[in-house]
């Protein structure tokens, strides 16, 4: 199937904590909840095109005008023109200073030294803590988009916590994430804390609010799979197929037949593609990079 027809992938989002796979056909979308222990099998078809963007008063995303073709390899799933016009980019970018809604201050946990500080449309309820595949995560003041924001800012130049972390980064971090208690205990030290560099700050503190652990919602309770291969790249005609695992963020993991390592899937790397079903056809087409879990530090004392 050519790119010039059938489904395009928009990637996955988080809907009243369901994960959801969505493609477009114009203007029709089509959604299927990630459900692990369901079998998939797509081939994608080329070339890879810009989802278009979203735009302020509308739900719905607006396909691309120019149906552009994107670079096949990640980076950017949208093009220049629909990136100048999309509000979630202008957020992210500073160039909406205020747009009347109220806006939560999170601090989400990814491991040990990846704590991170980030703001989040009340109206969105947990999908962004979701999306960005957060172990553990706390909300820790609410109020207008120009005061989260400097309280945001402010969090991070005293060293609190980081806006960024890299997603391999925190992908290294499934395989030792610590107890439950380790990681409410840093949440909530961190939030006292928070709250004492905020005090004059416009916003209403979240003392109260409950440390939130989704380390067993992402599968990841035993860790990830000591073994496995992150899905590098895709091209036209490769085939993505397995039997889903619980997903985690806005990743895949793929258990594929006769023993091979499961597969990791960023489906930011899907968008964009067309994809038509591929029932019983095994992955293929695919850069892939082996991923094994450390070995564990050695700490025993060395007898010379």
């Amino acid at each position: 199937m050519s790119g010039t027809d059938g489904w395009v992938s928009t990637g996955l989002a988080w809907r009243d904590g369901r994960a959801v796979l969505s493609a477009v056909r114009g203007r029709r979308t089509h959604e299927r909840e990630v459900v692990p222990g369901t079998g998939v099998g797509w081939r994608l078809g080329g070339p890879r095109r810009c989802i278009g963007a979203l735009l302020a008063g509308r739900a719905e995303r607006t396909p691309c005008p120019h149906r552009a073709a994107i670079a096949p390899d990640g980076g950017p799933v949208q093009c220049q023109p629909c990136q100048s016009v999309d509000r979630g980019l202008a957020l992210a970018r500073d160039r909406i200073l205020d747009d009347g809604r109220t806006y939560r201050l999170y601090l989400a946990w990814f491991g040990e030294g990846l704590l991170k500080v980030g703001l989040t449309a009340e109206q969105r309820g947990t999908s962004r803590l979701l999306e960005q595949g957060a172990l553990a995560w706390t909300f820790a003041a609410r109020g207008a988009l120009p005061a989260v924001r400097r309280a945001e800012l402010t969090l991070s130049s005293a060293g609190l916590a980081r806006e960024r972390f890299k997603v391999r980064a925190k992908v290294e971090h499934w395989w030792e994430h610590g107890d439950a208690a380790h990681r409410r205990t840093v949440l909530t030290d961190a939030r006292a804390r928070a709250h004492d560099l905020l005090h004059g700050h416009d916003v209403e503190p979240l003392p109260d609010h409950p440390v939130v652990d989704q380390v067993g919602l992402f599968g990841l309770t035993g860790g990830a799979p000591a073994v496995y291969d992150a899905v590098e790249g895709l091209a036209d005609g490769a085939v993505v197929a397995g039997r889903l695992r619980a997903p985690i963020g806005r990743h895949l993991l793929l258990d594929r037949p006769g023993g091979e390592p499961p597969l990791l899937l960023d489906t930011r790397l899907l968008t964009g593609w067309t994809l038509a079903p591929a029932p019983g056809r095994p992955p293929s087409g695919l850069s892939l990079v082996p991923r094994v879990r450390p070995e564990p530090p050695d700490t025993q004392e060395a007898l010379f």
